[in-house]
């Protein structure tokens, strides 16, 4: 810990509860990327970020894309001091089904520790994180231990388009860097800190079978036209094996990278009880591919879930009719050496060659990303590591995650540094999910890792 550090952690323990008054109007933005009618809200999330950038002491602009604002910041003034990069994502997922939260979800409401509220934990209050410990160490010490960029996205959610055209593009001066660091992940455990190297890809799919050229009453016609609600769910059911779990999509593991001895081994090692597990999730059993443990299929495995189903009568009571058409939206989490269009491609021939006569299928690629694995040895990773030791105690455990973000496999090839994936969230957060939470401790938490590993960082130079 270098000299002056305490200052900042009492100056700390006096502004948190400013801080998280400062998150509770960020969380009130319901900036839903995926929503069209959500556009001014989310332009309204990036103007807030942008004022709370400048507001910390940094150089701050919105950059334009074909999508969402692009927020950039930077404070440059540490000559001969490494520079970090800051990641985050101020788009949130929709609050869908609404009526299963506890209180309105774009309402931050406090119970007990947890903030409740979309987008608590990914990815604002994660990546507040990032913005109020360069605060805090510019208020207390009126510099910082090494140079810091921000680049915050509004479009993660739905793929991050606008960015990775950016970075591919802009990668030279303006965003070199010695690090990148990343706040949109979990800890392991409660107390128990990690540092991730792996995750996963994407290949997000939608389907819509077309049958006849309207509804048609289930008794008059039933039996003479092809259902395409049935014929959909014929073509889920042969997407995998209900016994075995694995993906029946011809050549779908072809490319898949088979997880190191040494992996499993370590994975086996850590204290995962799966009995809570289940207990948490509320399901008597688990499921997934044979011959794999639960962290296993996780993190190290590739996965086909169908995300959403519609079509035909949804509302109360009975409605008896042959829906004109039906849906699904379906992803594949990816994993090293998948490619997520090869992916893309596979599984569209796969479900025209099964669809059923009678409809016609039409499958789009609605995005994807490549799935990544970190080289997170030497100087950097160890500052990282030493900075999450200090604030909790425990020395961080070396993990793969199950989500994908995007950027981070883009981050890696252009800029070809160390890629920090330093989560303050919890497994139980419920990111995606009705009453999304992040506990404030892990808030405050959080905020004092960034500035420890700010410190650390400095002394490496």
């Amino acid at each position: 810990m270098t000299e002056g550090s305490q200052d900042v952690f009492t100056y700390l323990d006096e502004k948190e509860a400013g801080y998280l008054e400062e998150l509770k109007g960020y969380l009130r933005i319901p900036s839903v990327s995926t929503d069209p009618e959500y556009k001014a809200e989310v332009l309204r999330c990036s103007e807030f970020l942008l004022g709370k950038l400048e507001a910390a002491g940094l150089a701050a602009e919105a950059i334009e894309t074909d999508g969402n604002p692009l927020i950039y910041a930077e404070w440059t003034k540490a000559e001969g001091k490494p520079t970090v990069l800051f990641y985050g994502h101020y788009d949130v997922q929709p609050a869908d089904p609404v009526e299963e939260w506890s209180s309105p979800p774009f309402e931050p409401t406090e119970e007990g520790d947890l903030l409740v509220c979309r987008g608590a934990t990914d990815d604002k209050g994660q990546s507040f994180t990032h913005l109020k410990a360069v605060e805090a160490l510019l208020e207390t010490r009126g510099e910082l231990p090494v140079n810091v960029k921000f680049l915050v996205e509004g479009e993660e959610e739905i793929g991050g388009h606008g960015i990775e055209n950016f970075v591919i593009e802009d990668a030279g001066e303006r965003l070199a860097c010695d690090a990148v660091v990343v706040s949109d992940t979990s800890m392991f455990a409660p107390g128990q800190p990690a540092l991730l190297y792996g995750l996963k890809g994407l290949a997000y799919m939608e389907l819509k079978v077309t049958g006849p050229n309207r509804d048609l009453h289930s008794g008059t016609f039933g039996g003479a036209v092809a259902n395409p609600g049935n014929a959909l769910s014929q073509i889920i059911a042969r997407l995998q094996d209900p016994k075995t779990g694995k993906i029946l999509v011809p050549g779908f593991y072809d490319d898949v990278r088979p997880l190191e001895s040494w992996e499993r081994e370590e994975f086996a090692k850590l204290p995962f009880d799966e009995k809570a597990y289940r207990a948490d999730l509320g399901v008597s059993e688990l499921f997934g591919e044979e011959g794999y443990s639960t962290l296993e299929r996780a993190w190290g495995r590739p996965t086909c879930d169908v995300n959403g189903i519609y079509g035909g009568y949804q509302g109360e009571g009975a409605k008896t009719v042959i829906p004109a058409w039906a849906g699904a939206k379906v992803s594949m989490r990816l994993v090293p050496d998948q490619d997520p269009g090869k992916i893309a491609r596979l599984f569209s021939d796969y479900v025209q060659e099964i669809a059923p006569a009678g409809v016609e299928v039409e499958v789009s690629d609605l995005h994807g990303a490549e799935p990544v694995l970190i080289d997170i040895q030497g100087p950097i990773a160890d500052a990282a590591m030493v900075a999450q030791e200090q604030t909790w105690g425990a020395r961080p455990v070396r993990v793969r995650e199950g989500g994908s973000i995007p950027i981070v496999a883009t981050f890696a090839k252009v800029l070809n540094v160390p890629i920090l994936l330093i989560g303050h969230g919890l497994p139980d957060d419920r990111l995606h999910a009705p009453n999304e939470k992040f506990n404030i401790s892990q808030f405050y938490k959080g905020i004092r890792t960034i500035v420890r590993l700010l410190d650390e960082v400095g002394e490496t130079a």
